[in-house]
């Protein structure tokens, strides 16, 4: 056994994010106990890794308590899309909030370092742009988005008390918009809508003019920075930016997809939801002095290795490759 090898909890193990950062510390050598209730998550995103022993996989929920022995706590539990984390907003609330107590209780009995996969939308509409870590942010504390904003902002708020009061090692990252292989394909965010839509000939659903921005970063990129997060100094807490700060219109992105997937899709709008934000980007000065992070993966070689898994998820669903130019 490696001196090395350590014992890390990631929640949400079986999600989008989740299920990569468990393959990529396994690949570096650790034990990985993958925890998940599967609201969100997926058996298929982890089912090549059940095999491999330095894997193990529990269902369970973090807004109850969990006894185990770890080195390191990955807390990604929590559903992220508006169209799932609105479904149940009061089990939103109870996930960020109540499975960050139980997860900073963990850390505090084990003696475990404990990163939190903080948010964007802790910025809310924001005003500031781009939006660099001490600004407080513009939220809507009453509105639909409300239950994963302030719950995210409540759980950065519990994870520096207990670091404050219980002197538990915190790491904190704020993740700005990200996709890649195994994102859900109904979660409703714009990478996946766009890609399936697309790949289907479908009418491509814009919300509002498609002025409004967003950055975009790769799932490789993203787990980069959580990897080198986690291997810095007890001293660095963050929180971090953890995103792309190169932004485009969301209606550059969709023609982007209909080129690289071939699709014979038109654009179609539709009316903008209550409180999106009209922009989001990143300042990653601190990731890339702290940290020595950037992202790497162009826009476009993202967006076709995000295709593809999604031409193969198709194709086993209707029983039929689909194309992808």
């Amino acid at each position: 056994m490696s001196l090395t090898r350590k014992r890390i909890l990631v929640t949400g193990g079986a999600g989008f994010l989740g299920s990569h950062l468990c393959e990529r510390l396994i690949s570096d050598g650790h034990d990985v106990l993958c925890v998940d209730n599967y609201f969100t998550g997926r058996k298929d995103n982890i089912a090549h890794l059940l095999g491999n022993p330095h894997f193990e996989l529990m269902r369970h929920d973090i807004t109850f308590p969990l006894y185990v022995e770890v080195d390191r706590i990955f807390n990604l539990a929590c559903p992220a899309s508006p169209i799932h984390y609105q479904y149940d907003p009061v089990q939103t609330t109870k996930t960020s909030v109540i499975g960050a107590i139980n997860m900073l209780g963990l850390a505090k009995r084990v003696g475990a370092t404990i990163m939190q996969a903080s948010t964007s939308e802790v910025y809310g509409d924001p005003t500031v742009h781009p939006q660099t870590e001490e600004y407080r942010g513009n939220v809507n504390p009453l509105g639909p988005r409300a239950c994963y904003d302030e719950g995210k902002r409540c759980a950065e708020t519990l994870f520096f008390d207990y670091h404050r009061q219980h002197k538990v090692k915190i790491k904190v990252v704020r993740i700005f918009n990200t996709y890649g292989p195994r994102m859900h394909p109904n979660d409703g965010r714009v990478v996946s809508n766009f890609i399936v839509q697309a790949l289907q000939n479908k009418d491509i659903t814009l919300y509002g003019d498609g002025s409004q921005t967003r950055a975009f970063c790769f799932v490789d990129d993203l787990i980069e920075g959580f990897i080198r997060m986690m291997e810095t100094e007890a001293d660095v807490t963050g929180p971090i930016n953890i995103g792309n700060p190169h932004e485009i219109p969301v209606k550059e992105l969709a023609e982007r997809v209909i080129r690289i997937t071939g699709s014979r899709s038109k654009i179609v709008h539709r009316p903008l939801p209550q409180d999106d934000p009209l922009q989001r980007c990143p300042d990653i000065t601190r990731a890339g002095s702290v940290l020595g992070w950037k992202p790497t993966v162009a826009l476009d070689d993202g967006l076709r290795r995000t295709a593809e898994y999604f031409r193969q998820l198709l194709g086993e669903v209707q029983g039929r490759a689909v194309p992808v130019a």
